[in-house]
């Protein structure tokens, strides 16, 4: 089969010039280090002219605790706090006797629609 096919010939997925020429000269940039509480150092880069508003913290890419720029006296962990059910949620918010008033009410509307 000669000729009958829809790919481009001589040209595959992601080939063209990539060069600086095209794309523009790059930024000058700066490299700060973060370390996190497992002394993890991570280097993102940032462009010069904007690193002095580099951020506070990095997230590590390693443990994913936060990672910050002092090396002495990275930032904790955050605590996650345990997954808590609809029921819990309710209960924080509801007293017993709050619940009970309104499954008493619940149930009265119940037997007046039914007419028990």
């Amino acid at each position: 089969m000669a000729g009958g096919g829809s790919a481009i010939r001589g040209s595959r997925v992601g080939a063209g010039p990539m060069g600086e020429a095209e794309r523009g000269e790059s930024a000058p940039r700066v490299w700060i280090s973060y370390w996190c509480a497992n002394g993890h150092e991570t280097r993102p880069s940032f462009a010069e002219e904007g690193a002095h508003e580099a951020p506070a913290l990095w997230d590590c890419p390693r443990c994913g605790f936060p990672a910050g720029q002092d090396r002495a006296n990275p930032p904790s962990p955050q605590r996650n706090e345990p997954y808590k059910t609809h029921l819990a949620y309710v209960k924080e918010r509801r007293s017993e006797t709050d619940g009970d008033a309104i499954l008493e009410e619940a149930l009265a509307a119940l037997r007046a629609r039914r007419g028990n």
